[in-house]
């Protein structure tokens, strides 16, 4: 009987120092993709807007950095622009500008007024979506 003691006592003892000396569980992380809140705003302005006469804004980029076409009545011209935020600033002809998400009534244009999914780069000068 005392030997049958000793040797649960072994046993319980043995348990416990391998319990103690193995290595616990990796915690397991998922990695999340993280991406500068003026890329992803600035990003749902990419495509094509459309204005009244054929006229339109194409926008074109990633990582901050996109192509802004606008073509008016006198043909297109490609500028380079910058995300920030919800909008993208660019130059053109030396002053700067920004393209920020609106509706149609934004726009200050009666051809866009009644259109909901929109961008505005000034009064008069809009393009929309739908």
């Amino acid at each position: 009987m005392q030997k049958l003691k000793v040797l649960l006592l072994s046993f319980v003892v043995g348990a416990a120092a391998l319990a103690a000396c193995s290595p616990k569980a990796a915690k397991v992380e998922t990695p999340v993709a993280v991406t500068p809140q003026a890329v992803q705003g600035a990003v749902k302005l990419l495509g094509q807007w459309n204005g009244p006469e054929g006229t339109y804004l194409q926008i074109a980029g990633a990582d901050g950095k996109y192509a802004v076409t606008i073509k008016n009545l006198d043909g297109p011209r490609t500028f380079q622009g910058s995300g920030t935020g919800d909008t993208i600033t660019f130059e053109r002809d030396g002053k700067p500008h920004t393209i920020r998400p609106s509706d149609g009534a934004a726009t200050g244009m009666k051809w866009l007024a009644d259109k909901k999914n929109c961008v505005t780069i000034e009064a008069g000068e809009g393009y929309c979506r739908d």
